[in-house]
């Protein structure tokens, strides 16, 4: 593991032009801190600002406006590579060598080291969100609804109830936003539209039990869904809360237990849509829990060859590791490779490698490429000898 955030600093920022350059072990926290009162911010934001501006690249995150902005390496004008020679070089979309700049944009850090990134931002009049909630009655309710978004909202994202069975399957809260301008302020806001609040986070001490379980699942997933507004109705709120709604509390994990959680995200093209549907019930039926369950809308992805978003939903559950997980997990896997979709490599930790050529089909560009690049095979991860990433013929991305 190579631990980069030493190197965090902002080397050039252009105000007029809208345009960043920082080291790659900078957090997205502490870029945001710096641009967001200036009026700048970052096209794509993930589920966490914890993450670096490297990891960022190396994963191709996404956030709630995928299906109108893209993947975070749309956004990325350069890139500053290490390569297995130890050669610093500098690499663009457009040249030189643009399939070596996407195969590291989503390549999960196997083509060599990210240094530095040059980043565009985008302008905004405030740092908050006009966010608006609605309640839906079962999953198809909540699909339409997302459908029906794609064309006039920003962000849009939905939690769904996946322990809800019957009539109730898949009930959930669909919530879009858009930026909010200053006449969405209240007068206080206005004051300082740009805000950003202190850094405060709450530390979740070690648990020696899992705290997500039948019952205060259960009880979580009711309070949720009676909470939103049983009309839909408006609010603004800060852009930290809406993007990164779980950012408030640090190490959130430890209430899974000393076990911890499988974190299970997957994209389905809209021609196979009914697997959404039968993903929900198969979980809700096997008793398996999960509280944090988002599922939103894709767009086209980017060129990476490794990059995870496509066109179609994804769904994503955190699911307590107990016995029993791996069996519904191993029948979801073939279930989605089936239907022409794949899996979050960024939150993977157990998928069987024989669904990989299937779920990324350009594998065998991205093991020629990283062979050219990293000859040596210096960089590799514990991802990577899993699912046979490091090896550089395509014959053996296929081993059992």
């Amino acid at each position: 593991m190579l631990d980069l955030t030493g190197l965090a600093q902002v080397h050039r920022l252009d105000l007029e032009a809208g345009v960043v350059e920082v080291d790659a072990g900078i957090s997205l926290d502490r870029l945001l801190r710096v641009v967001l009162p200036l009026g700048l911010t970052l096209p794509v934001q993930p589920g966490t600002r914890q993450v670096t501006v490297g990891g960022a690249v190396a994963c191709d995150v996404h956030g709630k406006n995928h299906h109108t902005a893209g993947s975070f390496g749309r956004y990325v004008r350069s890139l500053v590579l290490l390569t297995g020679a130890g050669d610093a070089i500098r690499l663009k979309p457009r040249g030189p060598d643009p399939e070596l700049f996407w195969g590291t944009v989503g390549g999960m850090g196997l083509t060599g080291v990210v240094l530095r990134v040059e980043l565009e931002l985008r302008r905004v009049e405030t740092s908050r969100i006009v966010v608006r909630a609605e309640r839906q009655p079962d999953l198809h309710g909540v699909m339409d609804a997302l459908r029906e978004h794609d064309r006039t909202a920003e962000y849009s994202v939905a939690w769904f109830d996946s322990l809800a069975q019957g009539a109730a399957t898949g009930r959930g809260v669909v919530m879009t936003g858009r930026d909010a301008v200053r006449d969405d302020l209240t007068a206080a806001q206005r004051e300082d539209p740009l805000h950003v609040p202190a850094s405060r986070r709450v530390q979740v001490p070690h648990t020696p039990l899992c705290a997500v379980n039948g019952v205060s699942g259960r009880a979580f997933n009711e309070a949720y869904f009676r909470r939103a507004p049983r009309r839909p109705s408006t609010r603004v709120e800060h852009a930290f809360g809406f993007f990164q709604p779980l950012d408030g509390l640090q190490s959130w994990n430890r209430l899974y237990g000393p076990r911890g959680l499988v974190q299970y995200q997957l994209v389905i093209p809209d021609a196979a849509s009914e697997v959404v549907v039968e993903v929900v019930r198969e979980v809700a039926a096997s008793g398996h829990v999960s509280c944090l369950n988002v599922l939103k809308r894709f767009g086209p992805g980017t060129p990476g060859l490794l990059s995870f978003p496509a066109p179609g939903w994804t769904l994503a559950l955190d699911l307590p590791v107990r016995a029993g997980l791996d069996a519904v997990l191993d029948r979801l896997d073939a279930r989605v490779a089936e239907a022409g979709g794949r899996l979050y490599l960024a939150k993977d930790s157990r998928l069987p490698r024989r669904h990989l050529p299937t779920m990324y089909p350009r594998l065998g560009e991205f093991a020629e490429l990283r062979h050219r690049a990293d000859p040596g095979g210096l960089f590799v991860s514990d991802l990577a000898r899993r699912l046979g990433l490091h090896r550089p013929t395509e014959g053996n991305l296929h081993d059992a």
